[in-house]
């Protein structure tokens, strides 16, 4: 049976620590096969809240992928429509626009080719080699955000 709740995995204490290694050296300048870390205004603290992730580019465009679903995030990048990348002192700040999930195919299955190895957890059986079908139907889990840098 479906559940209305949308989906997103919680990171246990070790990934949460991880994480905030990831995001202090991206932070400092040091990218770990191609993090950044992400400022997004909170949409209900006003304040920046940062986090790694993994940039992706597919074609000529480049989006986010939200591989924990429905993340803080996610919510306050859907507010707030767009962010700041950061590795080092090079800040780049964009805007972001979430992709209906009949557009995602193509864009999570070269994510999962590149990042499976750190995220396929999150997609409860889905890889890069999944069907269309099985990539498709995991599509609402994960939210995907084309994002455009701004001059």
């Amino acid at each position: 049976m479906p559940s209305s709740t949308p989906y997103y995995l919680k990171g246990s204490p070790l990934a949460i620590r991880f994480n905030s290694i990831v995001g202090w050296l991206a932070r400092h300048g040091v990218s770990i096969a191609g993090t950044a870390e992400l400022s997004v205004r909170g949409r209900t603290s006003g304040r920046m809240q940062r986090v790694p992730v993994n940039p992706h580019t597919h074609g000529a465009g480049q989006y986010l992928v939200s591989a924990r679903g429905h993340s803080q995030w996610v919510r306050n990048m859907r507010a707030a429509g767009g962010g700041e990348l950061r590795v080092g002192r090079k800040v780049r700040a964009f805007t972001a626009v979430e992709l209906p999930d009949e557009e995602k195919l193509p864009v999570l299955r070269t994510y999962l080719e590149k990042w499976g190895w750190e995220v396929n957890q999150y997609f409860q059986g889905v890889t890069a080699r999944s069907s269309d079908e099985e990539i498709a139907a995991a599509a609402p889990d994960h939210p995907v955000f084309r994002i455009a840098v701004r001059n």
